[in-house]
């Protein structure tokens, strides 16, 4: 049978004609055409005052964190749990990484964490919305504001996701998305910076461009900066696919729903949570797993790669990870954040592509039977 892809876009004629339109025609006076229609109604769709295109969520982090003076002996809070992408951009500025453990029914950054990983030299928290789910803003902004914290919202995973009737990426000082193929909105590489900060805004859009202010045609470079722009083509891409946004996360939640009826009755089985006050995107299906089971991520992984399915290992702590091997601050991660390690060995992505079917999530729900049962 077909190999089933672990995640993959939605394409219509509608981003087909816009990417022609732009390859055509998005050239010398009319360049930035796609990207100001494509920031324009991104900002809207958010609420949010300003939007930024770029050319990856890396990217709009290391931008936001510098726009905020982020430097060398400054701490940055994070969750242990979160791809390496949501917390490198610390290192790049020389700032220190605090590890905070999670929720063990969001998954996202704990609130209670959070407070509890704030010294004298805390400056910034990345709350990141993991697997289109999203933690209690509400709090976490409110600890922020009490310790004059700025707050950086990491959506990448989460476009069209809610908290209390917000939408993700609307929270804190700075929201950034991820529009990489794997995303719900997808450029094939990309991303986003929002905020409602005009001093944000203007930091942001002369470092993005090698420290030339907006409308320099001198190219007298003020101070050396980055590169980190979107093609036009993408930001076509980007507009066409946020037309149909919500008809987008109407399938993501169309194909959590057969997950969950697929699996429902399994015992020791639990998906990604949904609490009452929060609209899940689900980025990807997650299923973790209870230790009584006797297995491990890898181990179901590796049963489904046999089935033909791919699909993704849960985050692993990142103080778990080499790259930030031996730091005084792993070390205390590893003791600190229980919920983190107990929850990532079992948990496992399943294929939560825009092509999945009712079928095929049948194939999927009836090979993790034939591991579990």
């Amino acid at each position: 049978m077909k190999r089933i892809p672990v995640s993959g876009p939605w394409i219509t004629s509608k981003e087909i004609e816009y990417v022609t339109d732009a390859v055509t025609h998005a050239w010398y006076g009319n360049a930035n055409v796609y990207h100001e229609r494509f920031e324009q109604a991104f900002a809207s769709y958010l609420g949010v005052r300003y939007a930024i295109a770029l050319p990856s969520c890396t990217s709009a982090i290391h931008l936001a964190l510098a726009a905020l003076n982020i430097c060398p002996g400054d701490e940055v809070v994070v969750p242990d749990i979160t791809w390496i992408a949501s917390v490198a951009p610390i290192t790049y500025l020389g700032a220190t990484t605090v590890f905070a453990d999670i929720d063990p029914r969001t998954w996202c950054v704990s609130a209670e964490s959070f407070a509890s990983c704030i010294t004298e030299k805390t400056k910034a928290i990345i709350p990141v919305d993991l697997y289109g789910n999203m933690p209690e803003m509400d709090k976490i902004c409110a600890i922020a504001e009490k310790h004059g914290i700025a707050v950086i919202e990491d959506a990448a995973e989460a476009i069209g996701s809610e908290y209390q009737s917000k939408k993700a990426g609307g929270f804190g000082d700075a929201g950034v998305f991820s529009f990489h193929g794997s995303k719900t909105l997808t450029t094939g590489e990309g991303g986003m910076l929002v905020t409602a900060r005009e001093d944000i805004y203007r930091r942001a859009l002369v470092l993005r461009d090698h420290g030339r202010p907006p409308g320099d045609r001198m190219f007298f470079n003020t101070e050396v900066a980055y590169k980190y722009k979107m093609s036009s083509m993408q930001a076509a891409l980007g507009l066409a696919q946020l037309e149909r946004i919500e008809e987008l996360i109407e399938r993501k939640r169309q194909i959590f729903q057969w997950y969950a009826r697929g699996l429902d009755g399994i015992e020791g089985v639990t998906l990604n949570y949904e609490a009452p006050d929060t609209r899940n995107t689900y980025w990807m299906v997650s299923l973790i797993l209870d230790p009584c089971l006797g297995l491990t991520k890898e181990d179901v992984m590796e049963r489904l790669s046999q089935d033909g399915i791919d699909s993704r290992p849960f985050f692993h702590p990142l103080s778990s990870l080499p790259a930030y091997d031996g730091l005084l601050e792993s070390i205390r991660a590893k003791q600190r954040n229980t919920v983190s390690y107990a929850i990532s060995p079992y948990g496992v992505n399943l294929p939560s592509g825009m092509n999945m079917d009712e079928e095929t999530v049948g194939r999927v729900c009836a090979a993790l039977k034939t591991i579990l049962i």
